[in-house]
Formats: structure tokens, sequence, C-alpha cells
């Protein structure tokens, strides 16, 4: 199984840019997953809303990381944003290269370029490699090979051997990420229910009426009542009122399955919103890449 169990087909499929992302690779990588046109977009908030606003059929963009966990702009994005649903997922192993122009070496480096999640996940290593070297922030990996690639100085960026390619750079260290077994789960995004499959999994935000005593216990009853495993739980600000918080549940199943339609059902009795993110394939995690 591994990533999309039912054939999903898109005209255009929008994905955090520019040519040569992990998201890149994730899309390019994505099985039943067929397109006619993959369109890069700057941030992963504008690849969430073309989908919404119709200027791309689906979006790939990554949602968790195994170091550095919750990718904020993703959640918030089909939080807070868009009206789009999850239609499927996929794990994959991310391995993070130090990269520079032709004829920059280690010890030349000024400038350390890179999005924040690539460079909070090899902040050990980076500390090692280049002790007191500036970091700059960029909207992606391959933005940062980029910038590299074009600037005079002897700057560094860390991104993948796609990237390295696109730009024309070369590979000073490999394997810049803190822990070997790094991986990321992106998500496949488009306006259409997906059909349960058997081995499904469920999204779902829960916005509560006020953070008072027991609040998060009568949500988890429902699931836990049911015998319904959660795969995640975390909260997560709702941007109106400090202190003010929602909760992003995963569970197995299907929203169609009787037991989630059930649970789903009496948290709407209980709660002011429950916002449905998708109903859609899980991954197999035996399936991930090696």
């Amino acid at each position: 199984m591994g990533d999309v169990s039912a054939a999903v087909s898109c005209r255009s499929v929008a994905y955090l840019g520019p040519p040569g992302t992990f998201t890149e690779e994730a899309l390019r990588g994505w099985r039943g997953l067929s397109y006619e046109e993959a369109v890069p977009f700057p941030t992963v908030e504008e690849a969430i809303l073309a989908v919404q606003d119709g200027k791309a059929d689906g979006a790939v963009v990554p949602i968790e990381n195994s170091i550095e966990g919750s990718v904020n702009a993703t959640l918030d994005s089909l939080a807070f944003e868009a009206e789009v649903l999850i239609q499927g997922e996929r794990v994959c192993k991310v391995r993070h290269h130090l990269l520079a122009r032709a004829g920059v070496h280690l010890e030349d480096i000024t400038r350390v370029i890179s999005h924040p999640q690539a460079a909070a996940q090899c902040r050990r290593n980076l500390v090692e490699a280049l002790p007191g070297v500036e970091l700059e922030a960029a909207n992606s990996t391959s933005e940062a090979a980029r910038r590299v690639a074009e600037s005079a100085e002897p700057a560094a960026a860390l991104g993948s051997r796609l990237a390295a390619e696109l730009y024309g750079l070369e590979v000073l260290r490999e394997g810049m990420e803190d822990h070997p077994d790094n991986r990321t789960r992106f998500v496949l995004l488009g306006k259409e229910r997906v059909a349960p499959t058997g081995h499904d999994k469920t999204s779902m935000v829960c916005f509560i009426h006020q953070d008072r005593p027991g609040m998060l216990l009568q949500i988890l009853q429902e699931f836990a009542f049911r015998y319904i495993n959660l795969s995640k739980i975390e909260s997560r600000p709702t941007k109106k009122v400090l202190g003010d918080y929602c909760f992003f549940i995963d569970c197995e199943g299907h929203e169609e399955d009787e037991v989630v339609a059930s649970a789903l059902n009496c948290l709407r009795c209980k709660l002011p919103r429950v916002k449905l993110l998708g109903s859609y394939p899980a991954y197999v995690e035996a399936d991930a890449d090696a």
C-alpha cells in the first residue's frame, strides 16, 4: 500500500517550490497519483490556497517531521484559511546535504541559508561543522540553493541532491540531519472526499467553547468509548485570544465507518465546531522509503 491506495488523477498539482524541494521529490514518487502538470509555489500557504482558489486541482505539502514535529504553516492553513481535504499521505526519508558553489570549501563558508525546518533538523551538526556561522531563513530548501548559486559570497545551503543538480552546486557534506532516520510526512490535498479503503485515517480539528477542566477528556472519551485508536493529538492556538486553543486529532478509520461517524456526531453535539480535514488511505510504515 504505502501511498494513495485508490488512484487519484489531477490535471495540475501545486507543491512547495521552487523546483528541487523535498516536497517535489515526494510528489514525483507518489504511487497512485497521476497528473499533467506540477506547479511550484513559494510558500506552503500559497500551495494550499491554490487548491481552494481553483489554481490547481491538488497540492502536496509537508505536515509533520520526525525531528521537529508538525509543520505549523500547514496546520494553520488547513484549520483557519483553506477549505480543502486531505486525500492521502506519504512518509519519506529526508537527507539534508550541505551545498555550495564549486570551489567553495567548508572553512570558507560565512553564511548558511536554509528553510527553518531544515536548519532545526540539522541543528547539532551545523554547530559542530560551522560554529558561529550565520543562519539565514528561506521559504524552502530549493530557494536556499538557488540563492547560494546566485550569490558571489561563500555561502552554503541545506538541501537535496536534486537541488544541487538543478542549481549547479556541489555537495560539501552529506547527511547533515541530526538523526539518521529523519522522516517527513507529506499530505495530498484536494476538494473531493476519498472513498473508504479499509485501512484509513481521519484528521480533524476540534474547537472548544472555553478552556476548562475536563474539556480535553470529554473529547478523548468519545474515541476511547468506541475503541478508536488515536495516532496524533496536538493543541494549537486559535489566533484569536491568548490561551484559546484548538486540538488537531488523527484517528484510525474513515468518516464513513460506523464507529468514527458516531464519534464525530457526538463531538459535534459537544463542541462549537469540528472541522473535518479528511479521511484518506493511511500510509503503511513498512513501505517507507529505504
